[in-house]
């Protein structure tokens, strides 16, 4: 076999971790010049930084690597397609050599028409002769992949002694223990820091502070000095976004000089629109650590009315729950739905990066927007927020209507309306009701009647057939939007939002080092980021969850919540419980979900004096599905079957551990199943609209039909029950909206208040120790073929008993906690599975 057929069949080696070294890779020798043999590998092209970064964080001798020579092809250059052909050499050389200023070291001779470099090839004082260099190269015959060339890989000079690090003795109490320059993760520090305004001198006082506590410099970001931040300084004060007067030929300038940070790029064109993508490397370790089997978020249309472009930013969340904003899209508004052209190519940059990276679920807040080609893109399923349409319209109420009894009605038949749309009972009509409901408030309904009502079709439709993210991800995403506005729509000069080179230049610099600062342990000791800009701290769903339960008090329709900051003091919260809960504190005003409206939902949910949320309830409507309406392949089904147990088991334990329950009910419940009697058994579960439905048998051996469906037309009125414990129907929680057909012989209100309060006693029953399992049972679908119905007063196998407990998930928002951030993507999986089989 010839050089180049070995060459071209070895394996392109792709370490799944951000930076790998010589180290990760195996090595093949392969017959080189002169009858010598070169060390040699196949890498990925996109990944020989990676490369580089990780040979540079070499523990035994840290160093650093820089370009001695490059060779590229240029791209307009016809080149014959040779097997050997090279479209670009480079040759990269540890940063303590070639040249040896030792005494008795040799030098290069001077080159007399050498250019001067932008940036020089390791400092003079640092050379010490040092050998270690490697060759890449990018072949014609295959472009994206690298070919490493490492003969060299020991740092030695030429007697091949140590030449620096802690192997060279001569170099002990020197520069050359370690690296000639500063790490990349300190030089963005400072340039963050920079770039929002802490002067030089803070920064490094800070950092001498540091280095003297800790006794003196132990690596080479510890040699950090004055003069290298204040070069950095003047290199950020001289920058301008303004590269030309055009504004097109200014975002190509940019986009040249800044390719590392772009990952899609797009000018106009007469087929197609202006598209920029932009994501640093940081952004994208931040893809790759919490998106990794997590979830991805979209907020989709920020900043519409003010800038030139809109941003379209996607976030992933930390350990905290709050978002971080992973790649920013520039794209003009009517462009939105053309996420084809950028979403392969992010998808692409992290899976190059990170090859076993998989995502758990993707959350849009658009019905517009494409969820096919998110499906096929990252192979996840897709959940939608609630949170824009919640947060449009509570500010609007706000703003519009002066009158809080007047709001808080109106947001309760706004919340009741979601929440029969997202239930399955509910459509357009019941926003046309609420536009003759409440006639006398004008402000509001024309705002409604102009903006929403004609997109409120493809929300519906969309809700129906799509799972729901859970409140802690509605949170995260406005506290992100809110975080955002301040930070960038903060100019003086409001004409430079018609810039789109100022919007790039600014989410480049100073708002990507806000949002890097956010995750920066030592940002406190600044005073700076004490500014509101800069605060980030917990979200609204994470300071909810301090208050006490102490200090929320029920009264109706209201709730009273004590201050944390001030505990004579006490915030009144309107239709505790609903979506739309409505708060008289200021972060509540300007139509943000604020904690006092979470922590209350959360208590009246727990004292079971509310439904579960609408996101707890799609889940188990998802895993129902699954459980009892088995697919006719017997494969699927017992697939479908043990998958859906597996994760009810581990979704079980996780809020077990979490929560320190003592209580032996089920932790799932189903939300269907809540409000009835503990003492009935369900025996037969049939499917009807897509809706499991079951049959109650009672104690006198009677049978009647209840439907789980309450949203159904063919609902049943409740029948009032003796104390013996005769049969009777008892429906769940009223879905729809609090509007009442104007027809004779309706229920009166008094009705639906005894209906409530039997709903609450029925929470309360169900909150008992005993375990649901033990007193229920359940069949098979009766229709399906590989099954045969089982009899009354059978026991059941062990996979029946876990399908019930499936059925059965809790009623506590705890539970919806914690299947927020991380099982959603788990809900949305499970609901596609059933849907798609």
């Amino acid at each position: 076999m010839t050089r180049w057929d070995e060459i071209l069949t070895l394996p392109v080696q792709n370490p799944p971790t951000l930076e790998f070294s010589a180290a990760d890779i195996m090595w093949s020798m392969v017959e080189g010049w002169k009858d010598s043999m070169d060390r040699l590998a196949l890498i990925p092209y996109s990944r020989v930084n990676d490369f580089v970064r990780g040979e540079s964080n070499n523990k035994d001798c840290p160093t650093r690597f820089h370009v001695e020579a490059r060779r590229r092809r240029p791209p307009t250059m016809k080149c014959k397609p040779k097997v050997d052909g090279i479209l670009e050499y480079i040759l990269y050389w540890c940063s303590f050599g070639p040249d040896d200023y030792r005494k008795g070291g040799d030098v290069r001779p001077s080159r007399p028409f050498s250019e001067k470099r932008k940036t020089p090839a390791g400092r003079p004082n640092t050379k010490r002769g040092c050998a270690c260099h490697f060759i890449v190269k990018r072949l014609i015959a295959e472009p994206s992949v690298a070919l490493v060339i490492y003969n060299h890989n020991k740092h030695v000079d030429k007697k091949g002694m140590p030449c620096h690090g802690p192997m060279d003795k001569m170099a002990v109490g020197t520069k050359a223990m370690f690296a000639p320059y500063i790490s990349d993760e300190l030089r963005l520090q400072v340039m963050s820091l920079l770039y929002v305004g802490i002067p030089v001198e803070t920064i490094m006082q800070r950092h001498n502070v540091m280095v003297k506590k800790q006794g003196g410099p132990s690596n080479r970001d510890d040699l950090l000095t004055h003069r290298y931040v204040r070069r950095l300084e003047r290199k950020i004060r001289r920058s301008d976004y303004e590269l030309d007067d055009d504004d097109t030929i200014s975002i190509a300038i940019w986009v040249e000089n800044h390719q590392e940070c772009v990952f899609f790029y797009e000018d106009f064109s007469d087929t197609d629109t202006f598209v920029l993508g932009i994501q640093t490397d940081w952004q994208l370790q931040q893809m790759i650590q919490f998106g990794s089997h997590s979830l991805l978020a979209s907020d989709s249309k920020f900043g519409t009315n003010k800038l030139k472009y809109p941003v379209h930013s996607i976030l992933v969340f930390d350990q905290q729950k709050n978002a971080i904003p992973v790649a920013w899209i520039i794209t003009p508004n009517f462009a939105h739905g053309e996420i084809y052209k950028w979403m392969g190519a992010l998808y692409d940059r992290a899976h190059t990066k990170d090859p076993t990276w998989q995502l758990g679920g993707f959350i849009i807040d658009d019905p517009l927007a494409d969820v096919r080609t998110i499906r096929e893109v990252f192979q996840c399923p897709v959940l939608i927020s609630l949170w824009r349409i919640r947060h449009a319209w509570h500010k609007n109420l706000v703003n519009k209507c002066s009158d809080i009894e007047k709001r808080s009605a109106m947001a309760k038949f706004l919340g009741d309306a979601i929440s029969s749309v997202c239930r399955g009972s509910g459509n357009v009509e019941l926003f046309e009701a609420f536009l003759q409901d409440f006639v006398d408030c004008a402000g509001f309904l024309d705002y409604f009647r102009a903006l929403w009502f004609p997109r409120l079709g493809a929300w519906t439709t969309l809700l129906k057939a799509t799972p729901l993210a859970t409140a802690e991800v509605a949170s995260a995403i406005e506290s992100y939007h809110h975080l955002l506005k301040l930070r960038l729509l903060n100019e003086a000069d409001k004409s430079v939002y018609w810039r789109a080179d100022w919007l790039v230049h600014k989410l480049g610099t100073k708002v990507h080092s806000y949002y890097w600062l956010d995750e920066y342990s030592g940002k406190d000791s600044f005073s700076r980021y004490w500014r509101s800009e800069w605060s980030s701290g917990l979200n609204s769903w994470r300071r909810g969850l301090q208050i006490p339960d102490s200090d929320v008090v029920i009264e109706g329709n209201c709730a009273r919540v004590v201050s944390q900051k001030n505990k004579e003091k006490s915030h009144v919260v309107w239709n505790p419980g609903s979506e739309f809960a409505l708060c008289d504190c200021n972060w509540s005003r300007k139509g943000y979900l604020c904690k006092h409206a979470i922590k209350s939902t959360k208590v009246c949910r727990d004292r079971g004096l509310a439904p579960p949320s609408l996101a707890l309830f799609r889940y188990y409507q998802a895993l129902a599905n699954i459980v009892h309406c088995p697919p006719s392949d017997t494969v699927i089904s017992d697939h479908a079957m043990a998958v859906a147990v597996s994760v009810k088991t581990q979704l079980d334990a996780v809020i077990c551990t979490t929560n320190c329950s003592s209580s032996n009910r089920p932790v799932f419940q189903d939300p269907q199943l809540a409000s009835k009697p503990r003492e009935s058994k369900i025996e037969e579960t049939n499917t009807e609209n897509g809706v499991c439905t079951s049959q109650s048998k009672a104690a006198s051996g009677d049978e009647e039909e209840v439907p789980i469906n309450q949203g159904s037309p063919a609902r049943k009125k409740r029948k009032s029950g003796n104390a013996n414990g005769n049969s009777e129907d008892v429906s769940t929680y009223q879905d729809g909206p609090a509007r009442k057909k104007r027809t004779s012989g309706e229920a009166s209100d008094n009705d639906e208040e005894a209906s409530t309060e039997e709903d609450s006693q029925v929470y309360e029953r169900s909150k008992s120790g005993k375990d649901l399992a033990d007193n229920e049972e359940v069949s098979l679908d009766q229709g399906s073929p590989d099954h045969e119905k089982k009899k009354a007063g059978r026991s059941l196998d062990d996979e029946g008993t876990l399908a019930t407990q499936i059925a059965q998930p809790s009623e506590t928002e705890s539970s919806q906690a914690t299947v927020g951030l991380n099982e959603s993507s788990v809900n949305a999986r499970l609901a596609e599975g059933a849907s798609g089989t």
